[in-house]
């Protein structure tokens, strides 16, 4: 062959260095750090973006951004992975957890947000092109591209079983919950199909920030003059900030005179201090006290009726938060270590006692969303001793007339009714409370006495409360 006629070389592409995306590159260092560390997005992702604004590279618009990214996707994990497998020639196991997770912030940019198509596979691609390189950015390409070809309506119908041949999968791949959360939380609710689609559509919703005006340091008054703020629903010491809102930017808070604390758990303060007790109302006693926002709302309550609070808690650095929480009470406290099973206090101290025990946090999915890939169902029996011995000893350390609050910021039954009715059986001298009057003008309590909170009926964490008086 003449060298005529051979076919002319195309001029190599020159290499285009990948553009970093600091919004995105940031939403994949807390997804890689939720994965490999096992950490909280609402511990790693603060940090974050502090370091990045003090580097000049974000302003609120490109924090928000980050946030949404980080959350959505690990809300929408379970979906998202359902999407993603059914565009892959491999099983979902096989492609390395890197990848996985530049896919899943691409498939939610495509699926759950309104950025345009073009914009979310070209950043994705990216962002795999900065932190995989060239190969793999192809792979992410091909796959992101298939997802593009629906919506997420569209593609829930394709990769989730119909819901008359089994509801739970359903369900399950619809909302983004493992399966066997969908179970428990359906039998806790204990109703149709509406219930359980409204509150798993509820958990995967940004929830409100809220504010608590800790008596006698900070009013509600106050706090509605900052910007974004509106009042609780329920408590009278909540306010809650609008979408944007700036807890730090709080004067109260910054000062420790209100704090950020759900509406549900300053429900379970008040319920207990306003439980009616049988003779005299001086000590009190928090015995699962980190990381210290029960207790400085009780601590409060307590000193405008002239009572003294105890906060114990068995983790000395988790003590130390209950300390900061407390720092400033208007009355006297006092702050220990110690473990509540074995605790350093006479049996009968007490006139109210508080257990908010460590549980599987199936109520909160909401601000912790990957808490609900992390527990399993093995995690039940690991926490259930503990439940009964903290309640055990909580009915002991009360006197007789004084009451327990068991709370847990759980709905599932093996972590609420089942502890206290295994442990009342082998706890005479005890009585149930209506603690439903105690809470009024909330809808939705159920027939008591105990009450179960849930964030699609009352836009709280699913917190739930029995109160017990001890009469022998």
């Amino acid at each position: 062959m003449s060298e005529s006629s051979r076919r002319p070389r195309r001029p190599a592409k020159p290499y285009r260095r990948p553009q970093k995306d600091p919004v995105r590159i940031l939403a994949f260092e807390a997804l890689r750090a939720v994965d490999e560390r096992d950490a909280y997005a609402n511990l790693v992702l603060p940090p974050l973006l502090r370091k990045a604004r003090d580097k000049g590279d974000f302003d609120a618009r490109d924090a928000a951004l980050a946030t949404e990214l980080v959350y959505g996707t690990l809300r929408r994990q379970g979906t998202y992975d359902a999407v993603i497998a059914a565009c892959v020639d491999r099983p979902l196991r096989e492609v390395d957890p890197p990848v996985l997770d530049v896919l899943s912030l691409g498939a939610h940019q495509l699926l759950g947000t309104r950025i345009p198509t073009h914009a979310a596979v070209s950043a994705s691609v990216e962002l795999a092109r900065v932190v995989l390189g060239d190969g793999r950015a192809k792979f992410v390409n091909a796959v992101l591209r298939k997802v593009a070809q629906d919506d997420l309506a569209g593609w829930t119908e394709k990769v989730a079983p119909p819901y008359d041949e089994d509801p739970e999968d359903h369900l399950a791949v619809v909302h983004s919950h493992p399966r066997w959360v969908v179970s428990a939380l359906w039998d806790s609710l204990g109703g149709g199909r509406t219930g359980i689609e409204e509150l798993l559509a509820a958990d995967n919703e940004r929830p409100e920030v809220t504010l608590v005006a800790r008596p006698g340091r900070a009013t509600t008054e106050e706090l509605l003059r900052e910007d974004a703020a509106v009042p609780g629903r329920w408590s009278p010491y909540a306010v809650r900030l609008a979408e944007g809102g700036e807890p730090g930017a709080v004067e109260a808070v910054r000062e420790g005179r209100a704090g950020v604390q759900d509406e549900g758990s300053q429900l379970v303060a008040l319920a207990l201090a306003n439980a009616p007790l049988d003779g005299p109302d001086e000590k009190w006693l928090d015995g699962c006290a980190g990381p210290g926002g029960k207790a400085a709302l009780l601590g409060a309550l307590a000193a405008e009726r002239g009572a003294v609070l105890l906060a114990s808690e068995k983790q000395p650095h988790r003590a130390g938060l209950v300390a900061k929480a407390l720092h400033g009470n208007p009355g006297p406290y006092q702050v220990i270590a110690a473990d509540g099973t074995r605790p350093p206090w006479r049996p009968g101290t007490f006139d109210r006692v508080l257990v908010d025990v460590p549980c599987t946090g199936l109520g909160a999915l909401r601000r912790r969303p990957e808490a609900r890939w992390r527990r399993r169902p093995e995690d039940l029996d690991t926490f259930a001793p503990l439940q009964r011995a903290l309640l055990r000893t909580a009915l002991d350390s009360v006197r007789v007339g004084g009451v327990v609050g068991y709370a847990t910021c759980s709905p599932h039954l093996a972590e609420t009714r089942a502890v206290v009715a295994d442990v009342l059986k082998q706890h005479p001298g005890t009585d149930l409370i209506d603690a439903r009057p105690l809470l009024p003008g909330l809808p939705g309590l159920g027939e008591g006495p105990d009450i179960q909170l849930w964030p699609h009926l009352h836009g709280t964490d699913a917190m739930y409360l029995a109160l017990i008086r001890r009469t022998a």
